[in-house]
């Protein structure tokens, strides 16, 4: 702020001054992420950027609370174990040989993660993942590779979690981080299955290449249907008895929640007496978990879920999205990102497919060293920048950008669900990194070909 390297005018410079301090801190980890996201209720009125009621608004943004419904939902599907009887039932689906045990926790894993945090996700499958490859340790009979295997499995795992959760607005933070800024800065409302007609086809790519470059390619494991495997999903699925009533009531409440937000548009536009939008719906759906009773038969009727659930809950996710809308609001005021944008659009030429690919390499390999939501908050108004200046639609870079975020693969702090699979002892750094590294360019790939090709056609046939 005192050099002004850049010669600034003196409030962009201090806006600067504290993006770099956040910036810093949050790749650095040198505090938690969520207090660094409330540096700007400090410094931005002290300094004399904003006023305090400037600075404080977006923590309340409509995206918070969308993400704090979808939080809420996926409490209630964890507390009453509605997630491993979906896990056990497609496993029970897919089969019991080798492949076909990953491609049911691919699936699985995926399909979970679109609605719950990759975290969460990652660490429900974790243990069902460790007990069968327990019992095919203990009734292997040496064909096959057993460790191929229980490598394979682990890193599908925390890779579906990632992929998966790209699909729904929910399904990852970077997600809503980016809606949030299109919305603020664009006034564009992002629908709830906008979003999924743009980034399902992409997320189901990804999951069927994973399944296809572990089994096929990385790690072979030629291990046929195993009879114990089978006994112990049946076992597990015996052990939980019929679907109690608590279990279909948050089932109830899930798919509806999510039919209203796929069905949304439909609804608004058959009737005028209501209008209906994403963050509503969400929190319909968390109330409603509040106020159902867990079991009418019993004397206490408790609730599926009871405000002390919420202890669990990743509240601190919800203030690094004030604390990122507010940064990203500052910058945009300033005229800072204009000016980079401006700047960057200089020297990338009008080659859209070579952008749209630099793009999604550099945001996979920093999300692999900075926080996937740091990076969205910090990289969303400079590809919107670079987008204006280009005179393009803010979608084309702003999605693969969005995207690559949530598809770090290679070391363990790139994603939580790497850190807890990696952290199961079974895996050596090498191979994730091996492995991680040709899912990065797969993705690339993948994200580059998508983005150019195919989503200008599904943007326009969503406008």
């Amino acid at each position: 702020m005192l050099v002004n390297p850049f010669g600034f005018e003196p409030k962009a410079a201090k806006v600067l001054a504290v993006a770099t301090l956040m910036i810093t801190w949050w790749i650095t980890e040198a505090a938690a992420m969520p207090v660094v996201a409330l540096i700007p209720l400090v410094l931005f009125p002290l300094m004399g950027i904003c006023k305090m009621e400037d600075a404080a608004a977006p923590y309340a943004n409509s995206v918070v609370f969308l993400f704090m419904g979808g939080f809420i939902i996926g409490l209630a599907i964890e507390k009453w174990f509605l997630h491993k009887r979906i896990a056990l039932n497609i496993i029970r689906v897919t089969g019991t040989s080798g492949n076909r045990i990953v491609l049911g926790f691919i699936l699985a894993t995926g399909f979970l993660s679109m609605w719950l945090s990759n975290t969460a996700t990652t660490i429900m499958m974790y243990p069902i993942a460790m007990s069968v490859v327990t019992v095919m340790e203990e009734n292997h009979k040496g064909e096959g590779k057993i460790g191929n295997m229980a490598i394979c499995l682990l890193l599908s795992i925390a890779y579906a979690s990632n992929f998966g959760g790209i699909a729904t607005i929910i399904g990852t933070p970077p997600n809503v981080a980016f809606v949030g800024f299109l919305e603020k800065k664009y006034q564009y409302t992002f629908q709830f299955i906008d979003w999924m007609l743009l980034c399902l086809p992409i997320a189901a790519l990804l999951m069927l290449t994973l399944y296809w470059t572990m089994t096929r390619w990385l790690f072979r494991n030629g291990i046929a249907h195993d009879t114990a495997t089978a006994a112990l999903i049946k076992t597990e699925l015996q052990q939980m008895g019929k679907i109690s009533g608590p279990e279909k009531r948050v089932l109830i409440i899930f798919a509806g929640t999510a039919l209203l937000w796929i069905t949304r548009d439909l609804i608004n536009a058959a009737q005028t007496l209501v209008k209906l939008d994403d963050t509503m719906i969400a929190m319909a759906g968390a109330i409603a978990l509040f106020l159902v009773p867990s079991d009418s038969q019993a004397p206490e009727r408790k609730h599926l879920l009871d405000w002390h659930d919420t202890q669990k809950m990743s509240w601190g996710i919800l203030l690094l999205f004030g604390g990122g809308i507010t940064l990203a609001n500052q910058l945009e005021k300033a005229g800072l990102i204009q000016q980079l944008g401006n700047f960057i659009a200089s020297y990338s030429g009008s080659n859209l497919l070579l952008l749209i690919f630099a793009t999604t390499i550099l945001s996979i390999f920093i999300s692999e060293v900075m926080s996937n939501v740091a990076q969205v908050i910090v990289f969303a108004p400079v590809m919107a920048g670079i987008a204006d200046a280009l005179k393009i639609d803010p979608l084309y870079l702003g999605i693969p950008m969005t995207l690559g975020a949530s598809c770090a693969s290679m070391l363990p702090m790139g994603t939580p669900p790497n850190a807890i699979v990696f952290a199961s002892g079974r895996l050596k750094l090498n191979d994730m990194l091996k492995t991680g590294l040709v899912m990065n360019l797969i993705a690339t790939i993948l994200i580059t070909l998508f983005s150019y090709y195919l989503i200008p056609v599904l943007v326009h046939t969503i406008r």
